[in-house]
């Protein structure tokens, strides 16, 4: 297995993937799951794939297509104490297609990940798990963060 750097032609199948992670973390009661957002993710992919704040890294299935996928993203706020530079990175879509888990596939993907950050100099990064992931994501030293302040969030109600 290697992880590799995703391309233009792996967009399909990014998009596929991102349907898997969706529909389970509807199981675990994160959101509701809106029908149409699948052009408009894969037109992000289009513009962000290769710049300097985001990562898109994939391991290929055997047969065909993707086995696995992941997504680390840089943003900026302003700088304060614990983020001086005001940066910081946020990891989206991990996933593996069901046929294809447990082979190590997302721990290699987060190894790449985490290397991406730490070579950008990163020094918080953020992430939502599904209860299947978070096992793996502790593994990399990843902590409940709500010990000082709450993780609130607000949707629009429609």
């Amino acid at each position: 297995m290697s992880v590799r750097d995703a391309t233009p032609e792996d967009i399909p199948e990014l998009v596929r993937l991102r349907e898997i992670l969706a529909d389970r973390m509807a199981q675990d009661g994160s959101f509701p799951v809106d029908g149409h957002w699948q052009e408009a993710y894969a037109d992000s992919l289009r513009e962000r794939l290769g710049s300097d704040d985001t990562a898109v890294y994939v391991v290929d299935a055997p047969e065909d297509g993707l086995a696995a996928c992941g997504i680390g993203l840089i943003f900026e706020r302003f700088p304060g104490p614990s983020l001086p530079d005001g940066r910081y990175g946020y990891i989206q879509g991990m996933t593996t297609d069901p046929g294809h888990r447990r082979r190590g596939h997302s721990r290699a993907i987060m190894s790449m990940l985490m290397q991406w950050y730490r070579d950008s100099e990163i020094r918080r990064v953020d992430l939502h798990a599904t209860s299947d992931a978070e096992p793996l994501y502790r593994e990399f030293g990843f902590v409940t963060d709500g010990h000082f302040y709450p993780s609130l969030t607000w949707r629009h109600p429609s």
